[in-house]
């Protein structure tokens, strides 16, 4: 058993970080009600933390060279134990939103480290069943998120879904310092400018979009922000082509079949899980269900994906990638333009065939993803290859949240003005953030009736736009995808196996 203590010591820590992507969702409306918090900033509790990952992961791996695996991988867990404490002691929204944000931090030392751990820690079968076992872990992270939250919200609290990150980070703490050893540090350059306007870039293009979603896709705020961030990522690429060490070295997109895999990456999470939180808040302000059974509705979707995923990895050595990742991401946006057939009186059944459909698709494109961006670059770029891949995952999500719950609150609020109700705008982000039993309680109670019908249609508006937007950017995907990985050259390498969700 203790040959195997040094993967339990990466698999806890894998698991806490992945989780803590979705076991947000379903608590997403307790955390609006208790901390009064507007749409835009329930879409930044989830942001946030995916935004530092993707801006962080390269660097970090990059650190650990210079610092020591071991260092960067037990320091990635004490900032995240002491940023899920935060989290769950936050008072306000801002302070949960920056707790979440340092969570990302040290979610992002402990994402560049875990490969390699487990790496330098075994060899032969005993590396491929380690492997294997790591993949499991990763890949059931996204489902068992969601249940795990919706019984703590339920049971205790939604603050009990950062703070029972306290001792699994504690257990993987003290495991590490008994069974890694820091192998020889490497001088290593870090491009910090690099990191800094890549930080920018991405943080700035979100916020752009989330405020449009508040304000208007044409004021002053939100194109002055998308300005200030495409200035932000020009200065980015700059910098890239003049350093002797970039962040990424932007020859690689030269490879049609490297950036395939990367665009894939990225249309994978933003249009499968992009559209989550707006999903759980409807199951709950409006459907009525509990946080418990709103993950059990979205738990088929990462069932199916994690399946369907193991049963593929084993038979794809062969098989040209574009099949697979472009027939995969070809069901997402099927799937999801199935759940249009929701309609203002749908109950969770509404969703089930959509969500089984891209579940399947998710696990169809995930395990070739990494194994297609690998054999477009030479060997020595492998690392910065899996990095940018799993950048373009998370920057994917991000992107996929903030215009998705955009689109959602620019039809809400049409449908609810449309219905003459006043203050159409700030009722629909309220709404949108699951606070639709407090404003229906604060209506005049001649008034009720007729609001909860027109927010009902609201949300009904609201998921078709973000559920066409992502179906349709999940159909075109697959064809441009499917055009540029079909220029392989050569059959695939057996690679190290993937998670089973694009938010990992």
């Amino acid at each position: 058993m203790r040959k195997w203590t040094p993967l339990l010591a990466v698999c806890l820590g894998t698991f806490m970080l992945l989780i803590d992507i979705t076991i947000v969702n379903v608590a997403l409306p307790d955390v609006t009600r208790d901390l009064d918090a507007s749409f835009s900033q329930v879409q930044w509790v989830i942001d946030i933390y995916a935004l530092s990952l993707a801006a962080l992961m390269l660097g970090a791996g990059a650190l650990a060279d210079a610092l020591g695996r071991r260092r960067v991988y037990l320091a990635g867990l004490t900032v995240f134990a002491a940023a899920s404490v935060a989290c769950g002691l936050s008072q306000n929204i801002t302070v949960l939103i920056i707790g979440r944000a340092v969570q990302g931090i040290g979610g992002a030392a402990m994402f560049a480290t875990t490969v390699a751990l487990i790496s330098v820690s075994y060899s032969g079968r005993d590396r491929g069943t380690a492997y294997g076992i790591w993949g499991a872990v990763a890949g059931a992270s996204a489902g068992v998120g969601l249940v795990i939250g919706g019984a703590l919200t339920d049971l205790l609290s939604w603050r009990w879904a950062f703070w029972v990150n306290l001792p699994v980070s504690i257990l993987a703490i003290a495991l590490s310092l008994i069974v890694f050893q820091d192998a020889e540090r490497r001088r290593v350059r870090l491009d910090v400018p690099g990191m800094l306007t890549f930080t920018a870039a991405a943080g700035l293009i979100t916020y752009a979009i989330i405020e449009a979603g508040e304000e208007g896709w044409t004021a002053t705020t939100p194109i002055l922000t998308a300005v200030l961030g495409v200035i932000a990522l020009a200065v980015f690429v700059l910098l890239q082509r003049r350093t002797a060490n970039p962040l990424i070295d932007l020859g690689l997109l030269r490879s049609p079949v490297f950036t395939g895999a990367v665009l894939a990456a990225a249309v994978l999470s933003s249009t499968a899980f992009g559209s989550s939180a707006l999903i759980s808040i409807w199951l709950q302000s409006v459907v009525g269900l509990s946080p418990l059974k709103t993950g059990l509705v979205l738990l088929p979707m990462s069932a199916v994906a994690f399946t369907v995923a193991g049963g593929l990895s084993s038979r794809l050595h062969g098989i040209p990638v574009a099949r697979p990742i472009g027939a995969g991401l070809f069901l997402i946006g099927c799937g999801t333009l199935l759940m249009l057939f929701v309609h203002p009186e749908s109950s969770w059944t509404a969703l089930l065939a959509g969500l089984l459909v891209v579940g399947l698709g998710v696990g169809m494109a995930t395990p070739p993803l990494t194994a297609a961006a690998l054999s477009a670059v030479p060997v020595q770029r492998s690392g910065m290859a899996s990095g940018v891949l799993n950048t373009a995952r998370q920057l994917g999500l991000a992107f996929g949240v903030a215009i998705l719950g955009s689109v959602f609150t620019s039809r809400a609020a049409d449908t609810l003005a449309s219905h003459d109700v006043p203050g159409a705008d700030g009722l629909a982000s309220a709404v949108s953030g699951g606070q639709t039993q407090a404003v229906l309680r604060a209506a005049p109670e001649n008034f009720r009736g007729q609001l909860e019908t027109a927010i009902h249609e609201a949300f009904a508006s609201g998921l078709h736009g973000a559920f066409l937007i992502a179906g349709l950017v999940g159909v075109l995907g697959s064809v441009i995808v499917f055009l540029l990985l079909r220029r392989e050259a050569a059959p695939q390498p057996q690679t190290t196996p993937e998670p089973a969700t694009a938010a990992s």
